[in-house]
């Protein structure tokens, strides 16, 4: 069976509990596990997929994306139809207003789904961590006939709160949709777990479309898929839940279980990409045959200098992008961006570390997110003394310490007049 299929990233939020990573840049723009950024994630799976027209939704602080999918996310332009497009906020709604919810960035973009007439409209969220084989759920929904096919997986019903809850019958067609309850149902035989939407949708064309006009035009509506659009759809059209735990990518370890993460809090973004660094990571960005793609920059190799006692350049169970020297110091369970240098006697432990930071000599960082572009004066503490890193830096609940840094340098051509 030939589809025209149409993927538009929700890629707009503004990551509020993600602050201060979020200061300047859209949470899809967040930098993710030493070289990525968490968009990455959904474009790979999208393209490994095979689905190769997409529409990326932007709105707040957008610049940052936007520089990202221009370096890492450009197709040729000899194929027409395959493209990804960031798309800015263009208020076309009558009132002229900044998108409204997820249900009103797609309606207020209509015009893109009415040109490009899809089979098929893939609506996903731009700022979840996993792999996902698309293909295979679009199959799935095509085997059900389905209207509406959203992923879904168990989770704790301690978190149901957070998360649109499924309730389905034996043949996972849905039956029910709650949004963030903490007193949403179990699941029948699993009462800790709850089935929990991932936010990641396939939508007939023209129930999609039907939809979103409806609620544009309903008083009191928030706008939102979750509260709005697919409770209303319940009993009227063909709902089914898509068990993501079914899914394999190619070149998967047999038997592997699925990973999905939602990184909305500093807490989560955090545990995320220690699994990254973990000796048997959760998740495999080595699987050569579906590659986490993202924009290539011609870094050096990463460079470990000295081997003095006391003054060692190492790392150990640590990920470490190019660019990065550790001259005289050690770096422990540990995420290391592009052109990160650690200077001698300096120890960085359990800690992310972005582009560009200077860690001077003597430093010890433990248990801490470094911004971009920041120059730690030699000799200092960070994440020993809480009541010193309280009055300098933000510290979460859980303790993590968060380091704001300069914006980044732009650097334009120079013109001789």
């Amino acid at each position: 069976m030939q589809l025209k299929v149409l993927a538009l990233v929700l890629a707009g939020g503004k990551g509020t509990r993600l602050m201060p990573l979020t200061q300047e840049r859209a949470k899809p723009a967040v930098p993710f596990g030493g070289k990525y950024r968490i968009i990455d994630f959904v474009l790979s799976n999208l393209v490994n997929s095979g689905v190769y027209s997409i529409y990326v939704m932007t709105q707040f602080k957008s610049q940052s994306l936007i520089q990202h999918l221009r370096d890492g996310w450009q197709f040729g332009g000899m194929l027409n139809n395959q493209f990804i497009v960031p798309v800015p906020a263009q208020m076309r709604s009558e009132g002229e207003e900044w998108y409204r919810g997820t249900a009103d960035a797609v309606y207020q973009n209509a015009n893109l789904i009415e040109q490009s007439e899809p089979d098929l409209v893939l609506l996903f969220g731009a700022d979840h961590v996993y792999r996902m084989n698309v293909r295979a759920m679009i199959e799935y929904h095509m085997q059900k006939g389905a209207d509406v096919t959203i992923s879904a997986l168990p989770v704790d019903k301690k978190f149901a709160k957070d998360f649109g809850v499924l309730q389905v019958d034996a043949e996972n067609r849905i039956t029910g949709f709650i949004e963030k309850q903490a007193d949403a149902p179990t699941i029948p035989g699993q009462p800790d777990s709850v089935l929990a939407s991932m936010g990641n949708y396939i939508f007939s064309r023209n129930c999609l479309l039907k939809m979103v006009y409806e609620d544009a035009q309903r008083p009191g509506s928030s706008h939102d898929f979750g509260k709005d659009i697919l409770p209303r759809l319940i009993g009227s059209s063909s709902m089914f839940a898509y068990d993501f735990t079914t899914n394999r990518i190619p070149g998967q370890v047999e038997n592997q279980p699925v990973y999905w993460r939602d990184v909305g809090t500093l807490e989560a973004y955090y545990e995320a990409n220690m699994d990254m660094r973990a000796i048997d990571p959760p998740i495999d960005i080595y699987n050569r045959a579906w590659p986490l793609r993202t924009a290539g920059y011609s870094d050096p190799p990463a460079k470990f200098a000295f081997d003095d006692e006391g003054r060692r350049g190492m790392a150990v169970d640590s990920v470490m992008a190019g660019g990065c020297i550790v001259s005289g110091g050690s770096v422990r369970r540990s995420v290391l961006g592009r052109f990160v240098r650690v200077h001698s006697y300096a120890e960085v432990e359990d800690s992310i570390i972005f582009d560009n930071v200077d860690i001077g000599r003597g430093c010890k960082v433990r248990r801490a997110i470094i911004e971009k572009n920041v120059r730690i004066p030699p000799g200092t503490r960070i994440g020993y003394d809480p009541e010193e890193d309280a009055r300098r830096y933000h510290v979460t609940d859980t303790g993590i310490v968060v380091v704001g840094g300069p914006r980044s340098p732009v650097n334009l051509t120079v013109m001789t007049v």
